[in-house]
């Protein structure tokens, strides 16, 4: 959550774009992204809003590209050869559901808005590319592949709504490791 600013300081568009983010990841989804709450936390004026942004969907659609920069940024990161394909698709893994970060879950449920469902099918596609890619050095066909990186997608989303939803089910000291070890033994057979 971006700080509040003193007197002096200037708010930028990506401050603003990350209050937006902090305020959809607590829970409110799009409906939380609004102009006074958001320059009220940011300890700013509405006027410093509308002199980054010509209305509230600019701030979503800013928003949605912070967030689209930091998720491929991270798959790029996790896609770079060197470690060995299962290591890789763990670290994917790792990366998605080993922190609080929200923001997905809450995207995920305005999926068909006009300004959220391009960024999340371009996030999901390159996801989906990047574990087609791993597959596919495990040695399986390209169309096995695909099916391997969607199954492996869907049971990511559902363990991310899982663990959001109902955090007791899977303890996430050792059993996470473990559980995705088993996951990847599965997804990975020829």
């Amino acid at each position: 959550m971006p700080q509040q600013r003193g007197p002096r300081s200037r708010l930028t568009a990506a401050d603003w774009a990350d209050a937006a983010l902090a305020a959809m990841r607590e829970g409110g989804g799009l409906a939380s992204i609004a102009i006074e709450p958001l320059a009220t936390r940011l300890g700013a004026t509405k006027g410093s809003f509308y002199w980054h942004f010509a209305n509230r969907d600019a701030l979503i659609e800013a928003a949605l590209r912070r967030w689209e920069e930091q998720r491929l940024a991270e798959i790029s990161e996790t896609a770079k050869a060197g470690a060995p394909a299962a290591e890789r698709v763990r670290e994917l893994f790792s990366r998605v559901t080993g922190h609080e970060d929200c923001t997905e879950l809450a995207l995920l449920a305005h999926g068909g808005h006009p300004l959220v469902g391009p960024a999340l099918r371009r996030v999901t596609e390159r996801r989906l590319d990047c574990l087609t890619d791993v597959f596919g050095e495990l040695g399986l066909t390209a169309t096995e592949a695909r099916r391997r990186a969607l199954q492996a997608y869907c049971g990511l989303l559902g363990l991310v709504q899982l663990r959001h939803a109902v955090p007791d089910v899977l303890r996430w000291g050792g059993d996470e490791r473990e559980y995705l070890d088993s996951v990847m033994r599965s997804l990975a057979q020829s």
